[in-house]
């Protein structure tokens, strides 16, 4: 009869084992600042690697906010 409360506790235990890693899993995917800090770190790397896509971006980000300053300063 131990025996098979044995098993049973210890099939328990890995279940909260279990839980409780998922649980932890969806908390650092719901923390933003964690998330937004991962984020940070990935695209530092990426400069450091390979700059020319991300100045390429940039350069495309900052032609669209000139184009449209441009455009709304002509409004006037």
């Amino acid at each position: 009869m131990t025996d098979q409360h044995d098993d049973l506790a210890k099939r328990v235990q890995a279940d909260r084992d279990q839980l409780f890693e998922t649980l932890d899993a969806i908390e650092d995917k719901l923390n933003v600042p964690m998330q937004l800090g991962i984020a940070a770190s990935k695209v530092k790397r990426g400069i450091d690697e390979k700059p020319v896509p991300y100045l390429a971006g940039l350069a495309a980000g900052v032609a669209v906010v000139g184009s449209i300053v441009v455009a709304v300063l002509r409004r006037r």
